[in-house]
């Protein structure tokens, strides 16, 4: 299966988003796999999000990260579940918590070891607009208090894959890696910080008027 991984993002994904998308990135250095278990929280617009940050990862480190997704989509049949499970390599997540802590899977891939990227807002919003950050993210971190957050802001693919469309539209997109976050055991100060780093690197890729 690791290697089937390999094969559908070095082969498919990566060439599909060197072919159709303008994709510029800032501070991709810091989006690494670490020695041990860590977060990425990024902004959720579009169905490509999870496949182009999945695609910027080192091909050596990309059965080290999971991605968190909904059950109820990704897994609707047997074969996507098989798809979403082994390939995409999704953490699925029972949003309506039917069968217990639906971030109990999350905290158990985090004690694996495994690099977790998760969508702090949940369901994507409409194109290139945020939604209120949930709290999801600080139940995870009061359970693994010692994790580590990298922010990740992302911009554009929202106008290429908008949320309830089927057709792809070519656009120019931009990446912009943050610093690390910690865990200060307080809810609302770690949504605060994530929402104003969410701002910082959003301003940083705007154009600058010239002096």
């Amino acid at each position: 299966m690791n290697i089937l991984r390999l094969i559908f993002y070095a082969l498919l994904v990566r060439p599909f988003i060197i072919v159709f998308l303008g994709l510029n990135t800032r501070n991709l250095d810091r989006l690494k796999v670490h020695d041990g278990a860590h977060l990425v929280a990024a902004n959720h617009n579009s169905h490509l999000d999870a496949m182009v940050l999945m695609s910027l990862f080192k091909l050596e480190d990309m059965n080290k990260v999971k991605l968190v997704a909904a059950k109820d989509y990704f897994c609707r049949n047997a074969l996507s579940t098989w798809f979403s499970l082994n390939i995409i390599g999704i953490i699925p997540i029972d949003r309506k918590g039917e069968n217990g802590d639906p971030l109990a899977p999350v905290i158990q891939a985090l004690e694996e070891g495994y690099l977790v990227v998760i969508f702090p807002e949940g369901s994507r919003g409409e194109p290139e607009k945020r939604k209120p950050l949930k709290y999801g993210i600080t139940k995870i971190l009061e359970a693994k208090p010692e994790i580590k957050i990298t922010p990740v802001f992302m911009h554009g693919l929202g106008k290429s894959l908008p949320r309830g469309e089927g057709l792809f539209v070519p656009f120019i997109c931009e990446i912009n890696v943050g610093e690390e976050l910690s865990w200060a055991g307080d809810r609302s100060q770690l949504v605060s910080s994530l929402e104003a780093t969410f701002d910082s690197l959003k301003q940083e890729m705007e154009p600058k008027e010239w002096l």
